[in-house]
């Protein structure tokens, strides 16, 4: 059911995945309480990039061939998702434990895999499908949940996924913005980071077009409920698409493998990683191409990018880069959990460090709130974060910092080696990070992390760890 020989490890990487992803992950959004639990809670409007490498990270790890690191994901994705609850807009209760709701992000993966071979004109032989489908139950099963949620067999899935679209998903706030705001104003991925000219010409001119594809892609009869435009020619331009992407299969293994390619995207040119060197280079090249369409384009000039580790943001900008991690224009509780759980993440933590890190980012907020919340609506909004020009740096925030250095110094040393350093930041030391070249000490690790989120500077490495798209 997993690793190399399933259905799911030659779908992964397929070029077609990536549009299946984009189809599914906009029905799922249409689902009510998924589309709220996205919302209130996900980076992924703002930090889109940093969300597509956890992705594939996580589903690397559930659909390996490791049992042993498949049961720890399940049970660290059980314990992220049991965090995610609440209400809507409308009041509604929303909760990513929901079996029905896990079932549903399952079945959509499942179909989108079973549309985008359909649509690129071949289809899935049923001895095929069945594989695949019993491959996302197993998935569901390792998730810890029940039978009775996923249909049996293929028989019933059809009849259950059509219900589901005619009487259950919604035209949500959520799938909105993935179909129209997402790709409109995608912040460029860290490769592309310093580009702007670059990036924006090219966002301009694919956002709309896979937006369109995607809506074409959709099951009809959501597309008529939601009221989701048809526009003409846009059926043979999704086909076109499909069939180009199906065509990248024949291009050598290691150029198509997606678990490389979404580290390309999201590493970081300043990286010590060896594909670096090759990023530098392209980089370069890239620059030449934006002086050119600075020349025969109004777009504005590309501001030259801060070097200097003592670079300071506003205290708008800092709120905006930093503080509000979910794009809502507030800081509130959810923006300090995605920074522990991006932390996390990384560290790739067991209990109870997970939940001594959650528990430190929960005083800081109770800090914040009692200091800065001026109207008392439960939530901060950058114009009270600004009137006040804050040192954040208080009782709290000093303790999110020795969480985090004791969760990272996993010898308990009490001190940082390379190999936990890369853990965190996925880097090697800089030269100014450490007096000795071998280790990071509590003290300025410390010191580091509260200047970042105090004193407002542009510091590598907690830019990329915190800040970056």
């Amino acid at each position: 059911m997993f690793g190399p020989g399933s259905q799911f490890h030659t779908l992964f990487n397929d070029p077609r995945w990536a549009l299946a992803m984009i189809r599914a992950t906009v029905l799922e959004a249409a689902h009510p309480q998924i589309g709220a639990a996205l919302i209130e809670n996900s980076t992924f409007v703002v930090h889109p990039w940093r969300r597509l490498g956890n992705t594939f990270m996580s589903l690397r790890r559930m659909f390996g061939a490791d049992d042993h690191v498949r049961q720890r994901e399940a049970t660290r994705l059980n314990r992220m998702h049991a965090r995610l609850h609440g209400t809507d807009a409308r009041d509604r209760p929303y909760d990513a434990m929901d079996p029905a709701v896990r079932a549903w992000v399952v079945a959509t993966m499942f179909e989108s895999a079973v549309t985008m071979c359909r649509l690129s004109g071949q289809p899935l032989e049923q001895k095929t499908m069945e594989q695949l489908y019993a491959e996302f139950q197993a998935f569901l099963a390792a998730m810890g949940d029940g039978a009775g949620h996923l249909p049996h067999g293929l028989d019933e899935f059809w009849p259950y996924y059509d219900r589901v679209i005619a009487e259950e998903l919604e035209n949500t706030e959520a799938m909105r913005i993935i179909l129209y705001k997402l790709f409109d104003h995608l912040p460029a991925p860290p490769v592309l980071n310093g580009f702007p000219a670059l990036w924006a010409t090219g966002r301009a001119l694919a956002g709309p077009v896979v937006g369109a594809i995607t809506v074409a892609s959709l099951p009809e009869p959501f597309r008529r409920r939601a009221g989701l435009p048809e526009i003409a020619g846009v059926q043979t331009l999704m086909q076109g698409a499909y069939l180009a992407a199906g065509l990248a299969r024949f291009l050598p293994e290691g150029w198509i493998k997606a678990e490389s390619i979404a580290e390309l995207v999201t590493l970081s040119p300043d990286s010590d990683d060896p594909r670096a060197r090759t990023i530098a280079a392209l980089r370069d090249q890239m620059k030449r191409a934006g002086a050119l369409m600075r020349l025969i384009t109004p777009l504005p000039a590309e501001p030259e990018p801060a070097t200097a580790t003592t670079a300071q943001r506003s205290a708008e900008e800092f709120f905006t880069d930093v503080l509000d991690q979910t794009g809502d224009g507030y800081l509130d509780w959810p923006d300090l959990a995605a920074m522990a759980r991006e932390l996390s993440s990384r560290l790739d933590l067991d209990e109870p460090e997970e939940t001594r890190l959650y528990n430190a980012y929960a005083d800081w907020w109770r800090e914040l709130q009692t200091a800065l919340d001026a109207d008392g609506d439960g939530r901060i909004s950058a114009r009270e974060y600004a009137a006040a020009v804050p040192s954040l740096a208080g009782p709290a925030l000093i303790r999110v910092a020795e969480v985090l250095f004791d969760v990272t110094d996993k010898n308990g040393d009490q001190h940082i080696d390379a190999d936990e350093y890369r853990a965190l930041f996925r880097t090697a030391f800089h030269r100014d990070t450490t007096k000795t070249g071998e280790t990071y000490s509590r003290s300025a690790f410390i010191n580091d992390f509260l200047s970042f989120m105090s004193a407002r500077r542009r510091t590598s490495p907690y830019d990329p760890l915190i800040a970056e798209a």
